[in-house]
């Protein structure tokens, strides 16, 4: 089963950069004979770049040159050619790049109705040229932002393509959100915007928040420089910095936030890239963990979020790694799940984990989680045998819980004060075809997901009226 990534403007291929170069590190940590394996094909193509013109795939034998399973855009061409001038230059080629010079000037009707009408015919031929490489197509991932022009719009736009060109393809999202704090003085608007656009044409979508990146950041840089941690936190672990790679360059403010992203990127695609005891399809995580479609937003949280430098893990701190991926704290979205209603919850677990390990776990923490009383059951379990590089497991968690709904009443609220006084309006409404209704339609389509969620909570705490059921013969 093979996956195509999007990356879509200037955060989406930063990330998507550091996950391609943490890829092949893990990849390359478990392939010691440079054989290119199923693991390598599901997000990689190998190529004899020998022979003229695209050069044919190899499907078994030695890795000749790798080509991701990939598509870059931006309206700005300054990350992603820093991407080819950098480690990763040979994983990509001219056909999986679309770049402009001028940005969508922090315009979500720019990146959608301007960049997308104009690049629709090019990132079609594009993606009909990567998808024809995979001979069983099963997922799409697009990485993006909410808060600017070009993620937040053309991301959307190239959502909706998919949805027309490969309508059986499942659409999982990773939006990154911006703060309350944001210098984008337009982001609620790009944000409500794509909302819209992300009810509608998504299969999934896991939220991030930038703030929730930046407090975890902090928190590691306070842990491994306080020295209480000395022994057991080891500086520049994979997770929070980029050393170790071929890169000598100042690593940027941003890259330590963005490599947290990229290792939920990693755990989340594991089972597609390894075996395992217990392998999870990504399209099991959509058909299992979205009861109704529009609620699709996935809480995700991450453990650990350091590396720990003993590698013999007692059991006791396997049982703390599930502990934590219930607590705030590692968490990628300020909300409280504890204390909101679990529609269902997967558990992503990597490394030498048993499935009695899982259960105990499951069984230990049940008790303190409310789940919608039609659904007590809602666990969904994964367990890929190679754990990432530097650990001996990890656990990623996935909440479909009632708890986004603060996110999104925050985001309609600031979305609301600029509206009120149609501040920077004009930006918007001089772009050709683009309306004050798409204004109203998305602030509805937001009022309307925030309204499913609050009747969802009306429910919590209410009698579990079971409603009787055909009692089967096992």
């Amino acid at each position: 089963a093979l996956t195509l990534l999007f990356a879509v403007g200037q955060c989406g291929n930063q990330v998507g950069c550091r996950f391609w170069d943490l890829a092949l590190r893990e990849h390359a940590a478990v392939n010691k004979k440079g054989i290119y394996d199923e693991a390598l094909s599901s997000f990689f193509r190998n190529v004899d770049t020998r022979r003229a013109g695209d050069g044919p795939d190899i499907y078994k034998g030695k890795i000749c040159s790798l080509k991701a399973r990939a598509l870059l855009i931006d309206m700005e061409e300054g990350v992603v050619n820093e991407i080819l001038q950098g480690p990763l230059r040979d994983v990509f080629d001219s056909k999986q790049l679309i770049t402009d010079v001028s940005g969508s000037g922090n315009n979500w009707a720019v990146g959608y109705k301007v960049y997308g009408f104009q690049y629709r015919e090019n990132i079609v031929e594009k993606l009909r040229k990567t998808a024809e490489h995979c001979d069983c197509l099963q997922c799409f991932f697009i990485i993006h932002s909410m808060g600017g022009g070009t993620g937040s719009g053309l991301g959307t736009f190239v959502l909706n393509l998919l949805e027309d060109e490969f309508p059986e393809v499942y659409r999982f999202v990773t939006s990154v959100y911006p703060s309350g704090e944001d210098d984008v003085i337009t982001s609620p608007y790009n944000s409500v915007l794509a909302m819209k656009e992300l009810n509608e044409h998504a299969d999934c979508v896991l939220p991030i928040e930038n703030e929730s990146l930046f407090d975890i950041v902090n928190k590691i840089h306070q842990m491994t420089n306080s020295g209480k941690l000395g022994s057991t936190v080891r500086q520049n672990s994979l997770l929070t910095s980029s050393a170790g790679t071929a890169k000598t360059v100042q690593e940027k403010p941003f890259d330590a936030m963005n490599n947290i992203v990229a290792n939920l990127l990693l755990n989340l695609t594991s089972s597609a890239r390894f075996d395992g005891s217990l392998n999870m399809d990504l399209n099991e995580i959509s058909m299992n963990l979205v009861p109704f479609p529009r609620l699709h937003y996935l809480v995700s949280s991450l453990t650990p979020l350091y590396t720990l430098a003993n590698v013999n893990i007692p059991s006791r701190r396997l049982d703390q790694m599930f502990s934590d991926a219930f607590s705030r704290d590692h968490q990628l979205i300020q909300a409280d799940p504890k204390h909101n209603l679990y529609l269902a919850c997967a558990l992503l677990v990597r490394g030498n984990v048993q499935v009695s390990d899982l259960r105990r776990n499951i069984e230990r923490l049940k008790p303190s989680l409310h789940f919608v009383s039609w659904n007590q059951e809602g666990w969904k379990t994964s367990l890929c045998s190679v754990p990432p590089v530097g650990h001996s497991h990890s656990l990623l968690a996935l909440a479909n819980n009632t708890c986004v709904k603060p996110t999104f009443m925050e985001l309609k609220d600031r979305f609301m004060k600029l509206y009120k006084k149609k501040a920077h309006l004009h930006h918007y409404l001089q772009v050709d075809g683009m309306e004050q209704g798409c204004f109203s339609e998305a602030i509805s389509s937001l009022s309307d997901l925030i309204e499913e969620y609050n009747e969802l909570d009306a429910t919590k705490g209410g009698l579990r009226t079971d409603t009787s059921r055909l009692k089967i013969a096992v």
